[in-house]
């Protein structure tokens, strides 16, 4: 089975994650998911930004669900990456799926559920089937609750439980109906033999070429990467 080429907030390692122009580049790098997260805004549109604070990639300040999605869309989201990128703006959902819909699949993080952005379950399930791209979209989530709500809403959906690799973990997954595991690090030979036992496929992030082709030889199901064209490199053609 071919190796997924996730792009974690697009081609983050050449453009700042998150934007159109890092979308942009992962399409043209062929990657086969675009990696968006997600948060709600105050008036309850799902936001397009990795953190769950402006600080770090706007030139707001605060938490998102405290601004409209009209103040929001005033913020740069690009200069603190380069004088290059200045004037990016954040995107809603709706944006980033009505531009690459035909183009690529869809990664999307949900940091946090219901428990902290009442309704971001139903607002991005709903996205995905009005575009028709619910069947090309794995949803990864580190919240039990997401995870358990979006299986209620529709058990079709692609879940992938975001976790720290502890076997422990996996094990005790088969209540939440997810069909794979994302990892923030490499993994060990005993965690793929307990993921293929509980028949879940694993995802893992990397940005280092020797990691990847470790991986890509060991078969992981897919890497997320801000580095789609290395990973795409080393590969063997589609």
């Amino acid at each position: 089975m071919a190796i997924l080429v996730i792009a974690q907030g697009g081609a983050a390692a050449y453009a700042p994650e998150q934007t159109l122009a890092a979308f942009d580049l992962a399409a043209k790098q062929s990657a086969d998911l675009l990696g968006v997260t997600l948060h709600l805004s105050g008036d309850g549109h799902p936001v397009v930004i990795q953190d769950e604070r402006l600080e770090r990639t706007t030139n707001g300040q605060g938490y998102v669900n405290e601004w409209t999605l009209r103040e929001l869309k005033r913020l740069d989201a690009g200069s603190w990456f380069s004088a290059a990128f200045s004037g990016q703006r954040l995107q809603t959902l709706t944006e980033v799926i009505e531009r690459f819909k035909d183009e690529v699949g869809f990664w999307i993080e949900l940091p946090a559920g219901s428990e902290r952005y009442p309704g971001i379950e139903e607002r991005m399930i709903s996205l995905l089937q009005i575009y028709g791209v619910d069947d090309r979209a794995l949803i990864c989530s580190a919240s039990l609750t997401a995870l358990s709500k979006l299986r209620d809403l529709d058990p079709s959906l692609k879940t992938v439980f975001s976790c720290a690799g502890r076997q422990a973990e996996l094990g005790a997954l088969g209540h939440i109906g997810v069909s794979g595991v994302f990892l923030a690090r490499d993994v060990s030979e005993g965690t793929m033999t307990l993921a293929a036992e509980k028949g879940l496929k694993l995802y893992v992030r990397t940005d280092e070429r020797q990691a990847m082709a470790r991986l890509v030889r060991r078969g992981v199901a897919g890497l997320v990467t801000p580095r789609p064209d290395l990973l795409r490199s080393l590969l063997p053609p589609s």
